[in-house]
């Protein structure tokens, strides 16, 4: 049998299945307000279609999701972002 750690041979690798933790970029930065006049820094919260990404994908809160949500919704509405397009990014 194996005595040691080193010894030990896995089919596959071991590190499948271990996720790193997501984290509020918003809380790490201090970040309090999302600003809707800035769609360069939007645009990392759309695809490429232009739709919103979930928060399970982000990793952001609930609370800055929302606000996020918010400020896209505005940037649309005065024409700084697009509402559907093929290759926004």
């Amino acid at each position: 049998m194996a005595n040691n750690k080193q010894d030990i041979k896995f089919l596959s690798s071991p590190n499948i299945g271990k996720t790193t933790k997501k984290y509020c970029r918003f809380k790490k930065a201090g970040i309090r307000y999302v600003d809707y006049k800035d769609p360069e820094f939007l645009k990392k919260f759309v695809n490429e279609q232009g739709k919103l990404l979930p928060r399970r994908i982000t990793g952001n809160s609930l609370k800055f999701q929302r606000k996020v949500s918010v400020a896209v919704k505005k940037a649309r509405i005065l024409a700084l972002m697009p509402f559907v397009t093929d290759q926004y990014k």
